[in-house]
C-alpha cells in the first residue's frame, strides 16, 4: 500500500495553477520584505563582526546572519510550486556563465592581480586596512567616561 507521499501526483489543475500563482505572490512580497530587512542588517552585522573580530579575525555576527537567512530563504521555499509542474518541465537551471558567487570569483580575482600588481587596489586596501585598525582600537579602550 502507498502512503499519500508515494502516490503520483495528477497533472496541475487550472485552479491549482492560479493558486500557485496567489501563493507565488505572497512568497514574493515576504522575501522582498526579508531582502529589505537584509539589506541594513547585513551591513550592520558586518561593521560590528570586524569591530568585534581579534588577529584579523572577524566576529561571528554576519555568519550568524546569514545562517538565519538561509534558514528563511528554504522556510519561504520560493519555487516550491514547482512540485506541481508538469512532468515535460524541465527543472534543471542551466546558465552558461556559471552562478553569480563564479561571477563574483571572476571580479575577486582580477582585483587581487591589480592589487599584486600595486594598482588602485593596492591603496585602497591599506586605506581600508587603517580604518578598520582605528575601529579596532576604539572597540578595544572601552567606552569614554
Amino acid at each position: 500500500m502507498q502512503t499519500r507521499l508515494e502516490q503520483p501526483q495528477p497533472a496541475a489543475s487550472n485552479w491549482s495553477l492560479v493558486r500557485d500563482l496567489a501563493v507565488l505572490q505572497v512568497k514574493l512580497i515576504v522575501d522582498g520584505f526579508r531582502d529589505i530587512v537584509l539589506l541594513p542588517t547585513s551591513i550592520v552585522a558586518a561593521i560590528v563582526s570586524l569591530a568585534r573580530g581579534r588577529n584579523g579575525v572577524p566576529g561571528p555576527q554576519f555568519y550568524r546572519l546569514l545562517v538565519m537567512g538561509k534558514q528563511s530563504e528554504h522556510w519561504i521555499d520560493l519555487f516550491g510550486a514547482l512540485r506541481n509542474a508538469p512532468a515535460d518541465v524541465d527543472r534543471a537551471a542551466t546558465f552558461d556563465v556559471g552562478n553569480l558567487d563564479d561571477i563574483v570569483s571572476n571580479v575577486e580575482k582580477f582585483v587581487v592581480d591589480e592589487y599584486q600588481r600595486g594598482g588602485v587596489t593596492a591603496q585602497a586596501k591599506s586605506r581600508i586596512d587603517a580604518a578598520l585598525k582605528a575601529m579596532r582600537r576604539k572597540n578595544t579602550k572601552g567606552p569614554m567616561p
